[in-house]
């Protein structure tokens, strides 16, 4: 009976290890969410500021903050600030302006 748990206990481990993603595969995920929220931000021209809020899989979505300049003509070239969410499951980039959040 010993021997039967110990062995169900190993292979629990061995099934939860395989199912964890690689190194390489978050690093594709990065670039694919940043490409993401790069095109679908509305500044010029747009860089990523910092690392990706990630949320886990009962959320699903990353967060990124960008920073660009507003191509409008009244908006002088302006600095802006963009929050992105990019919904993992979906590969979907959604951006909303984040100006009016108070800097600290």
């Amino acid at each position: 009976m010993r021997t039967v748990v110990l062995l169900l206990a190993t292979l629990t481990c061995g099934v939860s290890q395989v199912q964890a993603s690689s190194p390489d595969a978050w690093q594709q995920l990065d670039k694919t969410e940043r490409a993401a929220c790069l095109k679908t931000s509305q500044l010029q021209d747009v860089k990523v500021l910092g690392k990706q809020a990630r949320f886990d899989d009962q959320v699903g979505y990353d967060a990124l903050l960008l920073q660009g300049r507003y191509p409008q003509k009244h908006m002088n070239n302006r600095k802006g600030l963009e929050l992105c969410l990019y919904h993992r499951q979906s590969g979907k980039a959604t951006v909303t302006e984040w100006d009016s959040v108070e800097k600290r």
